[in-house]
């Protein structure tokens, strides 16, 4: 599992990891903002990120061509995770769903743990069987065997996370060869399904689809949360009101504002420039992203970093975007900023992931190798 041979240490993508490095740090910058300059409340943050990239370095360690035939025993695991939470989740009066298992002092979304699983398990599985994804069988299959954790998800209910699987596991179909009149046909098929959910909402999720047609329709009640993340980001304008300083993060005006909604605080504080140093790192680290999905020769390689691509894409347009009106709320953390530690983790085990992805070495390169030392051996 550990194979240092297989790895090619001048590959490490050095823009990769720097850009990751400063978007973790930027994020407890603000977060100690966004918590008014409590450390206390950030330590597991900090822990969390420290732990991160330790396990950067454990899984650039890793042989990937080892670790892929692990993948139904990760997928089964995370199913199981999934209907534990099912079962026994709690969060939906804090949270709006059960989708929170908590274990004494130990507090895990199993949805956001299973969202590397699901990515690892989809790009082994289409690695070994994307030659039947276009026969009808096949795709059934793989519909069935991809679909099974969305279904979990909403089950809870959990529609924003379930959003997310959707797009990466929609993003890993097209990458693995998807046929486009399969595409197009599915694609009709899931636009039918979403006009049929959002004819049938009901509650708070049904007054944050009104508020994102109508932003003024209830600015003091369920758009409360838009309205002040809006009037936020706003008075930042271009510098910000100054770190520590924003009126509407500081004196509590904004709600969820050290999880859902972090980028006011950053916008307000530090202003567009500071919003738009945060955008330009995220786009250097899913450039890189989709290097190294594109320049991999190895199958599973590109597709285990294209879903990782995707996911960490959804996080972060979803939430900045709904936070300046061009997306209905969610519940969406973004990603190296939001609070929490189970989720910072597992953004840190994507991006190891990825950089290890960059330094495998394919067969071709092990067989030049072992030829190399051949000749200098008999030479």
């Amino acid at each position: 599992m550990f194979n240092l041979k297989k790895k090619d240490l001048k590959r490490f993508d050095w823009l990769l990891f720097i850009s990751v490095a400063f978007l973790s740090l930027y994020g407890l910058f603000i977060l100690y903002s966004a918590f008014s300059g409590k450390i206390s409340n950030i330590k597991s943050q900090i822990v969390a990120t420290v732990l991160g990239f330790i396990l950067i370095f454990v899984l650039c360690t890793m042989d990937m061509d080892v670790i892929k035939k692990a993948w139904m025993p990760v997928y089964v695991i995370s199913l199981i995770l999934l209907l534990l939470t099912i079962l026994f989740g709690q969060g939906e009066q804090e949270w709006g769903s059960n989708s929170w298992l908590i274990l004494g002092p130990i507090q895990i979304q199993p949805s956001e743990v299973t969202k590397v699983g699901i990515i690892f398990a989809l790009a082994a599985y289409f690695d070994k069987y994307k030659s039947n994804i276009n026969k009808p069988s096949g795709l059934l299959i793989s519909m069935a065997f991809a679909l099974v954790p969305v279904i979990l998800i909403l089950l809870q209910p959990d529609f924003g996370t379930a959003m997310v699987y959707i797009f990466f596991i929609a993003v890993m179909f097209f990458m693995a060869g998807l046929s486009w009149k399969w595409i197009i046909a599915l694609l009709a098929i899931a636009i039918v399904g979403f006009l049929i959910l959002l004819l049938n909402l009901k509650g708070y999720r049904a007054d944050r689809i009104h508020d994102f047609l109508d932003p003024s329709r209830d600015t003091s009640g369920s758009g409360w949360q838009q309205q002040q993340g809006l009037i936020a980001i706003g008075s930042g304008m271009l510098t910000g009101r100054g770190y520590m300083k924003g009126t509407q993060a500081q004196y509590g005006y904004i709600p969820e504002k050290e999880t859902d909604y972090i980028f006011s605080v950053l916008a307000e504080e530090l202003g567009f420039i500071g919003a738009i140093l945060m955008l330009i790192a995220f786009v250097i680290m899913i450039y890189r992203f989709i290097a190294i999905s594109k320049n991999s020769k190895n199958t599973f390689v590109s597709l285990l970093v294209s879903g990782i691509s995707a996911m960490f894409f959804i996080h972060i347009f979803e939430n900045v975007g709904m936070t300046i009106g061009l997306m209905p709320v969610t519940g969406i953390p973004l990603p190296f900023f939001s609070s929490g530690g189970t989720f910072l983790l597992i953004c840190f085990a994507n991006v190891g992931l990825a950089l290890s992805a960059s330094m495998q070495k394919s067969s071709y390169d092990i067989e030049d190798a072992s030829e190399y030392e051949t000749i200098k051996f008999i030479r």
